[in-house]
């Protein structure tokens, strides 16, 4: 194979050494250019009562373009495209379960989730978007610039195009900032991946802006990560991957263990962590603890997840209308970081996963992952009492962020930063390891490394900066 040069014989520099200032410049400005944060409130609410929106349950049988298969069970779309629900067999030998079936939700294609940059008076802004999901437990968040499935940027739905694709996507897309494919969550999806970018257009080069659409710097950003449910989980997944290029992500000669090590320690989770995944039809799972029933595929004890079907109406989307199946979790989540400074440097203990649906079976989550009503007293996991009675004076961050709402109805977490007192334990499992945030921010360059809650957890950690 031989190597294309685009300049052949002229060297180029390897990164873009003006960009941290201008990053920092953006992190500084909490006014913003464009639109105060006073003014933002007024405009998300007027977007939020421009369309009409509406979202019903409804009975499986109702939901148009959507039928079980008669040979496996599995629930699927007409067209064959978008996503389907298919089944899972996991056995795993670590956990309190050994073995169990799952309904998992299948889909191979990768999206975009891509944030556009301009300058406005030389400091950088970020175009977001008000956009509806069924599944927000407030419908309307701040998604990206484009926030879209394969089959929706090339029509399979029939709707209209995709806003501001033409940036992300041919030749005539912006300069790109970072892109990087990253995993989505991997409990419910099976070996899901999006292309997470930033994509920059020159200051002179004319961007219409859409009724639904804002520009917003970083700082903006970051006070709106402070609250609860505005930054969907998509941009904030985004904004994570920026944190390599911030300044704070700047060459940190130390750390608690080598960066050799750790992914040394990394590799040995994924080589000896026993789990085998199958793909097996969604109708099996019915004799392995879930039943089904006109409105709802859920486990017989009636914990963990269901599986429903909605009627959705959202006057700003592509398709104003259509029916789709969500999965509903019983409870809200805890997500959580124990971070503590060691000689100046801020560090983050971080747990080696291992979800069913990750593609390398298991990656570096947070410190602690979980829906609380799902253990019994004697299987919670480890750290979790000791996040949640944290005293106030250590917990740097606590708000309620939402789980994708284009495939998951009211999933909520509780998401914690707790600065570590002398009562963390010394001892703590092998599968927990401290990183320093530099050491993390450069795994967001590469795919597979950090799972998604480790992500967003990552992005509030570098708004409080």
């Amino acid at each position: 194979m031989t190597a294309v040069l685009t300049h052949p014989g002229v060297l180029r520099s390897c990164e873009d050494a003006a960009l941290p200032g201008r990053l920092a410049a953006s992190q500084r400005a909490r006014e913003g250019v464009q639109l105060s944060l006073e003014a933002f409130d007024a405009w998300l609410e007027e977007r939020r009562e421009a369309h009409p929106f509406r979202v019903e349950r409804v009975p499986f049988a109702a939901a148009e373009g959507w039928s079980f298969d008669d040979a496996t069970g599995n629930l699927v779309h007409r067209s064959g495209r978008f996503f389907s629900v298919e089944g899972l067999a996991v056995r795993s030998a670590d956990g309190p379960v050994s073995e169990w079936h799952q309904p998992i939700i299948r889909q191979p294609e990768i999206g975009i989730l891509g944030i556009l940059v301009k300058d406005f008076g030389g400091v950088p802004h970020f175009l977001m978007q008000a956009k509806m999901e069924p599944g927000n437990p407030n419908l309307l968040q701040l998604s990206p610039t484009v926030q879209a499935t394969r089959s929706n940027f090339t029509g399979v739905h029939r709707g209209a195009p995709v806003r501001y694709l033409e940036y992300f996507a041919g030749a005539g897309r912006g300069r790109v900032i970072t892109d990087v494919l990253q995993s989505e969550h991997g409990a419910w999806f099976y070996r899901k991946r999006n292309r997470n970018m930033v994509v920059e257009v020159d200051p002179e080069t004319e961007v219409p802006l859409a009724d639904d659409f804002c520009w917003l710097t970083l700082g903006q950003l970051n006070d709106l990560l402070a609250r609860d449910n505005v930054v969907n989980m998509d941009s904030r997944t985004v904004l994570a991957c920026l944190a390599p290029l911030l300044p704070s992500a700047e060459r940190v000669d130390g750390a608690l263990t080598p960066t050799a090590e750790l992914l040394g320690w990394l590799t040995g989770q994924r080589s000896e962590r026993e789990i085998e995944v199958s793909r097996i039809p969604l109708r099996e799972t019915q004799a392995r603890g879930w039943h089904r029933s006109a409105t709802e595929i859920a486990r017989e004890d009636g914990r963990y997840f269901s599986v429903v079907a909605v009627s959705v109406r959202a006057g700003n989307r592509e398709v104003t209308g259509w029916h789709q199946p969500l999965f509903a979790p019983r409870g809200p989540g805890v997500v959580a970081s124990v971070v503590r400074e060691v000689g100046g440097v801020p560090h983050v203990l971080m747990r080696a996963r291992a979800e069913p649906g990750f593609r390398s079976a298991v990656e570096l989550g947070p410190t602690v992952q979980c829906v609380p009503e799902n253990y019994e007293p004697a299987d919670r996991p480890p750290l979790l009492d000791y996040v949640l009675n944290a005293d106030a004076g250590r917990v740097r961050y606590d708000a309620v962020q939402s789980e994708e709402g284009g495939r998951f109805l009211n999933a909520v977490s509780r998401h914690l930063i707790v600065e570590a007192d002398d009562a963390l334990p010394h001892h703590l499992p092998p599968d927990f390891a401290w990183f320093s945030v530099p050491q993390l921010n450069a795994l967001l360059r590469h795919d597979h490394y950090v799972s998604v809650q480790a992500r967003t957890l990552l992005a509030c950690l570098n708004s409080l900066s």
